[in-house]
């Protein structure tokens, strides 16, 4: 048997992971001294009702070796592969934290446990986890899941824009001079994940109409490979998400309206509210 296994940054609820047998390890999120585990002691309403009322950003902790371990070791006593997809290493510690966890083990156990660095967060581990349980569905092999995810990870495609970069920078995942002017106002940056799996800012629009506008060029120029999904963003209110996808159909491409998927903890701790944005495959280049 394959287990897979992903961190909370993922943003599957707890329908989705008990359908496709995902196991998740949630990340802490912490407001001041308040801390919380994403998932578990944290949903999406009061964690959004917090970081609109309270006046300290919330701040992000990576799960612990030992939280890996324990997840390997207990897959392993049942004679199970482990494939884990997880948070971008570029954004935090937590693929690291498997890495270690997995050298702590026996090294025969070890050569069973798959680690697969998303270079992503959010939707794009979700791309990921799917492609991965209908592979295992299949009959794939633990280190063919793992070579294809590999392989498929370049081709996801994340375009969003934040209500202000103010989030992204006292977090650390972007430096103030790659903001620039970003936290104008009337300024709407555009923002993506590089293939190296770090935030950039691809373009600073004036106005949220040019903003949306943008977004839909870039999917144009950049399109969506029709044989998998494309996924609505957005953190806290998905009025702006309707808007974006009004947008992206009169364009031909569709996202069906339970295709809009709410922006978790772990990554809404870093972006704020009224973020939104698209996700999908790209077309193989």
């Amino acid at each position: 048997m394959i287990q897979l296994l992903t961190d909370s940054a993922a943003d599957l609820t707890a329908q989705e992971l008990q359908a496709l047998q995902i196991t998740v390890i949630p990340l802490g999120v912490h407001f001041g001294a308040d801390a919380y585990l994403d998932g578990r002691t944290l949903d999406r309403p009061t964690f959004y009702r917090l970081l609109q009322s309270s006046a300290v950003f919330p701040t992000t902790s990576q799960p612990s070796p030992a939280d890996f371990e324990s997840c390997f070791s207990a897959a392993r006593a049942k004679g199970d592969d482990v494939v884990a997809v997880l948070l971008s290493s570029a954004l935090s510690g937590t693929f690291q934290g498997a890495c270690i966890a997995r050298e702590m083990m026996d090294p025969e156990d070890a050569t069973h446990i798959h680690l697969v660095d998303s270079l992503s967060a959010t939707v794009g581990e979700r791309f990921l986890l799917l492609h991965a349980a209908a592979l295992r569905d299949r009959g794939a092999s633990a280190a063919e899941i793992a070579a294809e995810l590999t392989e498929l990870r370049r081709r996801i495609t994340i375009w969003a824009s934040v209500d202000t970069l103010e989030y992204l920078c006292k977090g650390g995942r972007l430096s103030r001079t790659a903001a620039g002017v970003g936290s104008l106002a009337k300024v709407k940056p555009i923002i993506t994940l590089t293939r190296e799996g770090r935030v950039a800012v691809q373009k600073k629009c004036i106005g949220k109409s040019r903003c949306m506008s943008e977004i839909t060029a870039l999917t144009e120029k950049r399109r969506p490979d029709p044989s998998h999904p494309v996924f609505g963003l957005y953190s806290f209110d998905a009025h702006n998400c309707s808007a974006l996808a009004g947008r992206l159909a009169a364009c031909g491409f569709s996202i069906a309206p339970d295709h809009y998927l709410e922006i978790g903890p772990t990554i809404g701790a870093h972006i704020g509210p009224h973020a939104y944005g698209v996700a999908y495959i790209a077309a193989d280049e």
